[in-house]
């Protein structure tokens, strides 16, 4: 149980308050709800470039990794297709440097053409590298658009091209800050080594005095139902040729979210899951296959990734994971099977709350997802699915017209 105290400033602040006093440290986390889901399809990748002009720091503090470094701290920031999460930890006396550093970035950020000069060039280096010049790279970049036709998380968070990202103005950028940051359009959680009625009373000194933005717009196009299966073959080179399925899953607060959930550990949760056990260790078909859920805010995706043996074509591969698929949506799972993966969710809940950032990460997510209690009360979601639960949710997930498939050929295999 993570006890917290929480409150509202009148310019419409979240903040979120935890004591954890087996550590001598806090961690300050700013959350805005902003992600690649908020961005125009034609000026992609600008929350993750803003995650880059945050750190260029702001009018009274120009270095901003200097300061956290004087007051003995480390900083960092993330950004997904839903949200962007700054945090700062450092040594619980000197809390104040961190909630000036981000009130003053949320205030007077310095944007100006430098700053955005040097952080378009950081980005678009960034995609060259993990994108386009790595070995499977470019994964997200062709399998999301297949997926996905209307909604916004048809492009990565990178973006769609370096394009959206070199011929942004100065303008743009504006803009696209005074849209989304702004006090009414963050949590600030606080944790570690501080009372809460004292982070709380912080907060107000720091934060309280910014003016409230407007309320962004969230008209975000619902992604129609796939009526029909969808393939992309491409030619790469890479090491080995491999197989990536996306499934259309629900909404993470629907009902069937944590099933989808236990289902890819089911399918692959550790050296006796199904389809570990049966592609690579009994009939060796492929090196390793995962399966996986994106975990977004609206209806995401279930993905099951396998790079295939060099004497393994995609025919085979195909035909293999179809057979796994169709038990599982045919024949109930033992009980012992479903305890199995829910005592492992179980665990990686309780082993990501062994620190205080990892805590008021997770209060800070829980809170933009729309309850904060959830840090609390979801894992009773997992406890209450049922054997039938499974294999319903499979049936309704796993169908053929509702999969996206990218072959990624390497020259040793054919479709």
């Amino acid at each position: 149980m993570v006890n917290f105290q929480k409150h509202t400033l009148d310019n419409g602040l979240t903040v979120i308050a935890h004591c954890d006093d087996s550590t001598p440290m806090v961690t300050v986390n700013m959350l805005y709800k902003v992600g690649s889901r908020n961005e125009h399809p034609d000026r992609t990748g600008f929350a993750h470039l803003f995650e880059h002009l945050m750190f260029g720091g702001s009018v009274n503090a120009p270095q901003y990794d200097m300061h956290v470094q004087l007051a003995g701290g480390e900083c960092n920031a993330f950004t997904t297709a839903d949200f962007t999460s700054y945090y700062v930890t450092l040594p619980a006396q000197n809390i104040e440097t961190a909630l000036w550093l981000e009130s003053d970035r949320l205030l007077n950020p310095l944007l100006n053409e430098e700053t955005l000069r040097i952080q378009q060039h950081v980005v678009v280096e960034e995609f060259n590298q993990r994108y386009l010049n790595q070995p499977y790279g470019d994964i997200n970049l062709l399998l999301r658009p297949l997926a996905y036709k209307v909604h916004p998380y048809r492009w990565h968070t990178i973006g769609k091209t370096t394009d959206h990202i070199t011929t942004a103005t100065l303008s743009d950028v504006r803009s696209f800050f005074t849209k989304f940051y702004a006090p009414n359009n963050a949590a600030l959680a606080i944790g570690g080594n501080i009372l809460p009625d004292r982070a709380l009373a912080l907060a107000q000194r720091w934060f309280a005095d910014i003016p409230r933005g407007s309320s962004p717009e969230r008209c975000i196009t619902p992604e129609p139902p796939q009526v029909a299966p969808r393939s992309l073959s491409v030619q790469r080179s890479v090491p080995a040729a491999a197989i990536f399925r996306a499934y259309h899953m629900p909404h993470r607060h629907h009902p069937d979210y944590h099933a989808c959930d236990l289902i890819t550990d089911i399918l692959s949760g550790g050296k006796s899951s199904r389809l570990y056990r049966r592609m690579v260790q009994e009939e060796p078909l492929f090196s390793s296959i995962t399966s996986c859920i994106s975990g977004d805010m609206d209806a995401g995706l279930l993905t099951i990734s396998g790079y295939l043996l060099q004497h393994t074509s995609m025919q085979r591969a195909d035909a293999a994971i179809d057979n796994e698929l169709q038990r599982l949506c045919s024949e109930d799972i033992s009980e012992y099977e479903l305890e199995k993966v829910k005592n492992k969710v179980e665990a990686l809940h309780v082993f990501s709350e062994t620190t205080a950032m990892q805590k008021v990460i997770a209060l800070a997510c829980a809170e933009m997802i729309g309850d904060v209690n959830l840090i609390n009360t979801d894992i009773e979601s997992y406890r209450r699915i049922t054997t039938s639960d499974i294999r319903r949710v499979a049936g309704s997930i796993f169908r053929k017209e509702n999969c996206s498939t990218l072959y990624y050929n390497n020259g040793n295999s054919s479709v």
